[in-house]
């Protein structure tokens, strides 16, 4: 059985729709980190990051429980682990992980910077917020390119690097990102967008938004 304590995050999403795809058993437990819950004792004690998501898989036979956090790193462990959407070994799985290292190093901290200035810095930061939004832009130009000689974003098979580039792309607006110009990215996120899967994890996330 495993626990994962997330909420309608760009990170939170990508673990939600791996147990999906994984058809696996899981419970859901819900983490607002707009009331401020992942400063709590408890969570704290479950990574000290303070971020979500955050991983919990049952012992087995008597060993501790499995804590996991970093999205990408939840990632590699379930696929490994139940043996689908990453390829086992050669070129296909090197771009897998070559896309993820992009997602991680380049796309993930880019939007997310980009929000931060643009929606929730305490003054305005003009020079941050233009630095971030044009590299937001910069590495979303290169994942069109990306999606114009692939299926995939790592080839032509869907795999965990396309769940998380997902992400964030679903939460684009507090970016300030649209797929207006890159019809190869609009093309991906559509297909994306309807995997049952996927459709299923955004309306259990959702779910745990209180509405006004």
């Amino acid at each position: 059985m495993y626990h994962l304590y997330a909420f309608a995050t760009p990170n939170s999403v990508k673990a939600v729709i791996m147990l999906e795809e994984l058809a696996q058993d899981y419970q859901l437990r819900p983490i607002n980190v707009k009331q401020g819950d992942q400063k709590s004792d408890t969570f704290l004690a479950l990574n000290p990051n303070g971020k979500v998501p955050v991983l919990v898989e049952a012992g087995a036979e008597g060993n501790e429980p499995l804590v996991l956090t970093e999205s990408s790193a939840i990632l590699v462990y379930l696929a490994e682990k139940h043996g689908r959407l990453l390829p086992n070994g050669g070129a296909e799985r090197a771009r897998v992980f070559e896309q993820l290292f992009f997602h991680a190093s380049a796309l993930s901290p880019s939007f997310g910077q980009a929000g931060f200035f643009k929606r929730l810095a305490s003054e305005p930061q003009p020079l941050a917020e233009l630095r971030f939004s044009t590299e937001a832009e910069r590495v979303t130009g290169l994942m069109d390119r990306v999606l114009h000689e692939r299926r995939f974003v790592a080839g032509d098979i869907y795999s965990i690097a396309d769940i998380a580039h997902f992400g964030w792309f679903w939460r684009r607006e507090f970016a300030g990102v649209t797929l207006d110009g890159y019809p190869n990215i609009a093309r991906w996120y559509d297909q994306m967008s309807q995997r049952p899967a996927v459709r299923r994890a955004i309306t259990r996330l959702n779910a745990l938004v209180p509405q006004a």
